[in-house]
């Protein structure tokens, strides 16, 4: 049995992290295809990084890969948490961007 003070921390660990679809409770998931779009232009780019602008060309795809996995976990992730995931992701890889430019 549980106790009353803990009732509203597994209220708001349900709210966060429960699929709203299947009732399940979801922090990771499989990786989709932005997530390895993101992954191997990551990679080609780390193996390119000599190579200037095709490196360039392969950071610019891995941020649109990631830009669009963020964007579609924060527009349609499946609880806060995944929706939190993408915003949090969002500002992050502005900054990397914004920082990038800056150097």
């Amino acid at each position: 049995m549980s106790s009353p003070a803990r009732k509203p921390v597994r209220r708001a660990v349900d709210w966060m992290f429960r699929d709203r679809t299947t009732g399940a409770i979801t922090v990771a998931q499989w990786p989709n295809l932005q997530l390895w779009l993101f992954a191997a232009f990551s990679l080609a780019a780390w193996l390119a990084r000599d190579r200037g602008e095709l490196a360039s060309w392969l950071t610019l795809g891995a941020d649109i890969a990631l830009a669009w996995w963020a964007a579609d976990e924060l527009l349609r992730g499946v609880n806060p948490w995944r929706r939190g995931l993408g915003a949090v992701t969002l500002v992050g890889l502005a900054t990397l961007i914004t920082l990038r430019r800056a150097a």
